[in-house]
């Protein structure tokens, strides 16, 4: 079930955006731009509308959330019994073609993680077709191509991809998401990892381009990024859930 919208915290290409909930389901995107269908409509529906949902099997919210600084990286954090994990999300700067970001981190000892990633686009209508070629899932659908591309495998269980790892502490796992036309060539595979440092870097760079000083800094530094504001869905500084 989706959460509370104040539960959500936003990551962004400047051309579209996507929302994280606090058990780090992302329940809302629109691929490639603000204006096109959601491919992940969970946020108005069920789950099986659409979601990607990356957290440790043993479930349930993160205990810490933050963002990098002034930017659109967003770090959600878990404490379990077996350790520690932080899944990093962005989207970063567009280039060919737009990408979601996940990056999940070991902070510390060992623990469980599952990707669960239901894809319906048209809003949570169209089921798409779905191909797994090793560590390489394409989903199609009409005029849209989803690729996901990670260092684990995959598995298609009940009309959703599946895919279970370990994360162990310094150890840092990358999947990304990536939307092409279903017409077009398979479209080239990025660095999850350096799109992160490239992320981060773009809205400094963004942000350093703002010359105001006065008392609402951080107000307008905010409208810069678009980041929420509801420091209650741990959308600003680290916050305790």
């Amino acid at each position: 079930m989706p959460g509370r919208i104040e539960h959500y915290a936003m990551v962004g290409d400047l051309q579209t955006a996507a929302l994280v909930g606090s058990d780090g389901s992302v329940d809302w995107l629109c691929f490639p731009r603000f204006d096109s269908p959601a491919c992940f409509a969970a946020l108005l529906g069920e789950d099986t509308n659409g979601r990607w949902r990356i957290a440790p099997t043993s479930g349930g919210r993160c205990t810490r959330r933050r963002y990098r600084g002034h930017t659109l990286v967003l770090e959600t954090e878990w404490e379990t019994p077996g350790g520690a994990v932080r899944v990093v999300d962005c989207m970063p700067p567009r280039g060919v073609a737009p990408d979601l970001v996940r990056v999940v981190e070991g902070v510390r000892g060992k623990v469980a993680v599952t990707s669960e990633l239901r894809i319906r686009f048209d809003y949570g209508h169209v089921a798409p077709w779905v191909t797994i070629q090793g560590r390489e899932v394409r989903a199609v659908a009409g005029p849209d191509a989803l690729w996901l591309r990670a260092s684990g495998h995959h598995e298609e269980v009940g009309g959703e991809i599946l895919s279970r790892f370990t994360v162990s502490e310094g150890e840092r796992v990358p999947l990304v998401l990536t939307w092409s036309p279903s017409y077009a060539e398979r479209p080239l595979a990025i660095d999850g990892l350096q799109a992160v440092d490239d992320t981060e870097h773009f809205w400094l760079e963004w942000v350093g381009g703002i010359s105001y000083e006065g008392r609402f800094q951080d107000a307008v530094y905010r409208a810069a990024t678009g980041r929420p504001w509801n420091s209650s869905g741990g959308c600003s500084h680290c916050v305790t859930m």
